[in-house]
């Protein structure tokens, strides 16, 4: 049973055609970032009554028979959302007024419906967003699938700016990063090849705003065996069908995250490692990264033991440099052992080092993320991730902004633009990026590196054209399938399907089941 204080911050929205939910949940929640927004579809169980009979924020009405968009005449294909039926007119209601909606056949219903309602949104609120009504994670797959659809520079801007009301600068920044990423992918052959993922699932401790899948490293010291035993096999399976033909003889680039990889002790990681190269030609690979995020987390000894193995990116993600924050958000490492641990891997030769750090962390406005730029800026790291504060329903951050209220949150546009300058004035340029749900500020993440220090991986996750294998508890591995006979085009090098096999997020039931893991992935690649 919901709270009278639950009940009063709900936000109910109602709407006659089933499909909508996902995207009026984010438009509307992205205005009211304060308010749970709950999108009452038809047949839609709620598990709580009451809720009913909340007073209705807005409702969508859809009179007549549902049509079914045309995918010919949908040209955009990638913000993230799925083809529905629905239908080609309609009404949004807010209190006492009504907004009507007609579908654009340059765009197809749904989008048209996501255009309306963030023009109503709008309307209300009197607030633009820069991402205007983009609730997909991968803006700029739009702009690179245009590009490679031969759409010029002004095509695709005034269709970003027009279609989906992007603002100016974000528009330009997709763009840019487009091109960008489209030069770097030249190095290699993404449609034929593969990358590596590798998940590590534990970290020092838990982050406040983290929910990815981790466990304090503590409770699995004694039993750091056993979660590589899995690893083992999942990787003999890649082997054996990288014999069988089934994958290339090397993987495109390597990625081992997390969790917090470096949170394994010396013994394990180089076990780990050791394995690795003894079964997969890594030599070849253009990338091999191994975040080592937690500054609490390094030791000479780890640092020697991945250049040993070929490593050539690592991660040491501050996150930021001030010390009332980092007790804050449950980070142990100190400023001055971020500094430390950066200063042991240049020693230690590594020439491409990457640093992370969140905007919008509770409490910091301009003056705390223009210290920790500054900082930052003092050790001149190889490439700097930009990431926008994004709340998780299942981090403690969640219930720490119930008790002291979202306005703790202080991502705009001027420490935005704090970071962009501060990565500009360190010769970096921004070559990746990618949304969540519920940023602060309703930004996005964004990779700056300098020239020849950008992480290949990054680009493939995140723009889905290349196939990914994905080892470890809660990893997702990805085949993308491109035309058996392609034209000669540049249109053939737009994948015509992307599916998944995902890894059990539980350790425990992960290795437990590691057959079947292995299972889902002979199912995805060899089928």
């Amino acid at each position: 049973m919901l709270s009278a204080e639950e009940k009063e911050k709900m936000m109910i929205v109602r709407v006659d055609t089933p499909g909508l939910q996902y995207d009026i949940n984010a438009i509307v929640k992205a205005f009211y970032p304060d308010r749970d927004v709950r999108v009452l579809e038809p047949d839609l169980s709620v598990h709580d009554e009451s809720v009913l009979s909340l007073p209705m924020f807005m409702e969508v009405r859809f009179p007549g028979d549902p049509v079914t968009d045309d995918p010919e005449r949908k040209p955009d294909k990638t913000d993230g959302s799925d083809d529905i039926e629905s239908a080609a007119t309609g009404h949004i209601c807010v209190a006492d007024k009504q907004f009507e909606f007609r579908a654009d056949p340059q765009i197809g219903a749904k989008n048209s419906f996501k255009l309306r309602l963030y023009d109503v949104m709008c309307e209300i609120t009197g607030r633009t967003l820069p991402w205007g009504n983009l609730t997909g994670v991968r803006p700029t797959k739009i702009a690179m699938t245009r590009i490679k659809n031969g759409e010029s520079d002004d095509e695709i801007l005034e269709f970003m700016r027009g279609y989906h009301r992007v603002s100016n600068p974000k528009s330009d920044l997709a763009l840019d990063i487009a091109h960008r990423e489209l030069t770097l992918l030249d190095r290699l052959d993404h449609r034929n090849g593969y990358s590596l993922y590798i998940g590590i699932p534990f970290c020092p401790t838990t982050c406040l705003y983290c929910s990815f899948t981790s466990s304090p490293i503590g409770a699995w010291r004694d039993r750091e065996d056993t979660y590589l035993e899995a690893l083992y096999a999942e990787i003999d399976y890649l082997a054996d069908a990288s014999c069988r033909g089934v994958f290339r003889s090397y993987p495109d680039t390597i990625y081992i995250g997390g969790g917090t990889p470096t949170s394994l002790d010396e013994e394990h990681l180089e076990k780990l490692l050791k394995y690795l190269c003894e079964k997969i030609d890594v030599g070849s690979a253009l990338e091999f990264t191994c975040e080592a995020g937690r500054p609490d987390s390094i030791t000479a000894g780890k640092l020697a033991i991945m250049k040993k193995y070929g490593v050539t990116r690592i991660s040491i993600n501050p996150q930021t440099m001030q010390q009332k924050t980092l007790d804050i958000i449950g980070r142990r490492a100190t400023p001055s052992q971020v500094r430390d641990a950066f200063n042991l891997a240049r020693e230690a030769g590594f020439d491409n080092i990457n640093m992370d750090i969140i905007l919008g962390l509770p409490g910091e406005g301009a003056d705390e993320v223009s210290d920790t730029l500054r900082q930052i800026s003092d050790m001149q790291p190889d490439s700097l991730t930009v990431h926008s504060l994004a709340i998780k329903r299942a981090s403690a951050l969640k219930q720490h902004l119930d008790e002291i209220g979202i306005e703790a949150l202080k991502n705009t546009d001027e420490t935005m633009t704090l970071a962009a300058s501060a990565a500009g004035n360190m010769g970096m340029k921004p070559y990746y990026l990618y949304r969540q749900k519920n940023m602060s500020g309703n930004f996005e993440n964004t990779g700056y590196a300098t020239p020849g220090k950008e992480c290949l991986y990054n680009i493939l996750i995140m723009e889905e054209i290349q196939s990914i294998v994905a080892l470890g508890a809660g990893s997702i591995s990805k085949r993308v399938d491109y035309p058996l006979n392609p034209e000669s085009t540049d249109k053939s090098d737009i994948p015509v399907n992307i599916s998944r096999a995902e890894n059990l997020k539980d350790i425990e039931s992960y290795i437990a089941r590691i057959d079947e893991m292995i299972e889902r992935k002979r199912e995805l690649f060899e089928k």
